[in-house]
């Protein structure tokens, strides 16, 4: 297990490097009609920016603005790819945002996509004799190293006092997963929808995310932006925002009319689109600049709180060298853009 934190370490450190060397030089690309060229890094998470994809809001609303938007499948691609320029904002899962933070990352939290709920949660196969987190001992458990699982699966066991090193922990993207559990080669995995729907035709679930949050284990997926791109494009930001929020709005008050809109993203029945919706906890603007997530610029936010304290989690487990002071957390927030006009 140490062995595959310092294989996730160096993989970090990496992309810091890729930062330092890559911060000089790279501007904000444009069209060939002088619009804003702005590259959006999503995740197939069926939350608010999935929404805003499957209505062509990003076409429609933005001004002046030429939106591309690239597909990822785990966080550790979308810092690589954010720290090689390749996008402007990405979405990411609370873990890898307080591990950027303690290792000195420049991108910025403006959003928080969703509060993660049931969305993600430890399947365990039908016969593999799991009832509980203790029965993990011994068996061979997959999650995606850098994640938000991966997070909530090692506080999960420090809880309930269990040694990770009694699991063979597994450090697979959800695909992989899925292809694994199909041949047999685990017995349960940490994951989020679809792929956790898909393991629970012949799955159960022993822990939820929304379990762990309850006893202050906090996870959410969170939108990050380059300090480059946040310094040239403020106004591309609240643009972003605006329809983001919007999109949340849409979602509550039509949500038969939106999960049949994500039917086709999420590759599944509008009735299964719409469980899906359910299990994620949908905060507007308003929300997120309240005192218990994000702030304002002059009322700060208990989520800076949420993210060291993942980041001392993540020290103790030797996944990052160092924490730094809670000033450093409040500093990689960006509220301004949630004040709509």
């Amino acid at each position: 297990m140490k062995r595959s934190y310092l294989k996730w370490l160096m993989s970090l450190l990496m992309i810091f490097a890729l930062v330092v060397t890559s911060a000089c030089g790279k501007t904000t690309s444009k069209s060939e009609d002088g619009k804003v060229k702005f590259r959006i890094g999503y995740q197939v998470i069926p939350n608010a920016e999935l929404l805003a994809k499957a209505t062509n809001m990003f076409e429609e609303k933005f001004n002046n603005v030429e939106v591309e938007l690239l597909q990822f499948e785990a966080a550790v691609d979308v810092n690589t790819a954010m720290a090689a320029g390749e996008i402007d904002v990405g979405l990411i899962g609370s873990s890898s945002v307080a591990s950027g933070i303690a290792q000195g990352l420049s991108n910025q939290v403006i959003w928080l996509h969703d509060v993660i709920g049931e969305n993600e949660a430890l399947a365990v196969k039908k016969d593999s004799g799991i009832k509980t987190l203790e029965d993990c001992v011994g068996k061979k458990i997959a999650v995606s190293f850098g994640s938000t699982t991966h997070y909530s699966l090692l506080s999960a066991l420090e809880l309930k006092g269990i040694d990770e090193k009694e699991i063979t922990i597994l450090d697979m993207k959800p695909a992989d997963m899925l292809a694994a559990w199909k041949q047999g080669q685990i017995d349960g995995g940490y994951v989020w929808y679809p792929t956790l729907g898909e393991m629970l035709d012949d799955g159960d679930v022993i822990l939820t995310s929304r379990e762990l949050a309850e006893e202050g284990i906090v996870t959410a997926d969170v939108g990050i932006a380059t300090k480059d791109f946040i310094d040239k494009h403020p106004d591309v930001l609240k643009q972003y925002i605006k329809i983001l929020d919007e999109a949340v709005r849409l979602y509550r008050t039509s949500k038969d009319d939106s999960a049949e809109k994500l039917t086709t993203e999420l590759n599944v029945s509008k009735e299964d689109a719409q469980f899906f919706m359910e299990q994620l906890i949908w905060l507007d603007a308003k929300e997120q600049a309240s005192e218990d997530y994000l702030g304002t610029e002059d009322n700060k936010g208990a989520f800076a709180q949420a993210l060291k304290n993942t980041a001392d989690f993540l020290k103790t487990q030797n996944a990052i060298e160092s924490v730094p002071e809670l000033e450093a957390f409040e500093d990689a927030i960006a509220p301004q853009f949630l004040q709509q006009d």
